[in-house]
């Protein structure tokens, strides 16, 4: 899980006490001081963090400030800091930080190439990184640098407002799905249509897709165009998700019409054991093409429709990421689904009666 830390060394002591308020009502993992005495004061369900230039007794956890290899191999406590500002620097972050419990890492300059080195260099390592970022928006991106992004982050807030943003933005991260099996019941062919390829700003991964469905009760989770196909090279940013009726699963537990995506959209990337990803849409194509529709169920008897392009290389996935074409599709087979517990009203969950046919 990611986590934020909030800085109190440079907030204004006017603030100082609603920051604190809302660090400990957000349920934020930490707060940094150098004041020992100003630590004692919190209460115990927040962790207290102690930024000391050298080695300190302290019930706190102590972070010490770090400048060279030989402080690094001398140090005593499990966590230092270190401002990377030149090679030898980044180097000493990098043995830090695969060293250390903690690291708390501030970079002198803007680019990120330096925290994905850091980031690279302690894959696998049990510590936890964090990094210093000056306001909400580089905390968004620091958090998802190489994929994996910084562990923590570490924010001096001006004010309360920005440590509930700040606890928003960690919520913000997409949870899981539990995915179900469907069973085809049928195919039927409807003639001509406007289906919608989305074309994402990232790489699917081969067993990654969109789901999407006719009815807001369920979802098929149709596969990227990351698999070879003949006659065409692959386009792996891109899913052949459907009809332009069709309803679309983003974050937040929200849907919109494929019809309605546009560059700058959002959508949630769905692999085949449900774990989920935000992503950027860049486009969204609409053309006329021969249609299909899939019908299937889950165990529970749920109907889950699917209208897509009628075409042997549109394709969806089945239980442990099997790629299926639509056209060969026969009643019995498996397909991997998502179903959803609410209506929709303009895309938003509501616990209204709607019956879809």
């Amino acid at each position: 899980m990611k986590f934020a830390w909030i800085d109190l060394r440079t907030v204004p002591e006017a603030h100082r006490e609603s920051v604190v308020d809302a660090a400990v009502h957000a349920r934020l993992a930490g707060i940094v001081s150098d004041d020992a005495a100003l630590l004692d004061t919190l209460p115990p369900t927040i962790g207290r963090v102690l930024i000391a230039d050298r080695p300190a007794a302290s019930p706190h956890l102590v972070v010490t400030t770090v400048d060279d290899q030989d402080q690094l191999d001398r140090l005593t406590a499990t966590a230092a800091f270190v401002r990377v500002r030149d090679d030898r620097t980044l180097k000493l972050a990098c043995a830090a930080a695969v060293k250390l419990e903690h690291t708390v890492v501030a970079f002198a300059d803007p680019t990120k190439i330096p925290l994905e080195i850091v980031i690279a260099a302690a894959d696998g390592a049990a510590g936890r990184l964090v990094t210093v970022v000056a306001d909400l928006e580089e905390a968004a991106i620091v958090l998802d640098v190489l994929e994996h992004g910084s562990d923590g982050v570490l924010l001096a807030p001006s004010d309360a407002t920005e440590v509930f943003r700040l606890a928003r933005l960690l919520e913000a991260r997409t949870a899981p799905l539990t995915l179900t099996t469907l069973t085809v019941e049928g195919i039927a062919h409807n003639g001509l249509g406007d289906r919608v390829c989305v074309d994402t700003c990232s790489h699917f991964r081969e067993d990654e897709g969109i789901l999407v469905g006719s009815y807001s009760s369920g979802f098929i989770l149709c596969c990227s165009e990351t698999h070879p196909l003949p006659y065409m090279p692959t386009r792996p940013f891109r899913v052949n998700a459907g009809a332009l009726h069709s309803y679309v699963l983003g974050p937040d537990n929200r849907t919109n019409y494929l019809s309605e995506l546009r560059s700058g959209s959002t959508v949630l990337a769905v692999d085949s054991e449900g774990r989920t990803r935000e992503l950027t849409v860049g486009r969204a194509k609409l053309e006329s093409r021969p249609i299909l529709t899939i019908t299937a169920h889950s165990p529970e008897g749920v109907e889950v429709s699917l209208t897509v392009q009628d075409d042997w290389h549109v394709r969806v996935l089945g239980p442990g990421g099997k790629v299926r074409n639509v056209t060969e599709l026969r009643r019995g087979d498996e397909l991997l689904g998502y179903l959803a517990t609410e209506q929709r009203h303009v895309g938003i969950p509501i616990g209204e009666f709607c019956k879809e046919t």
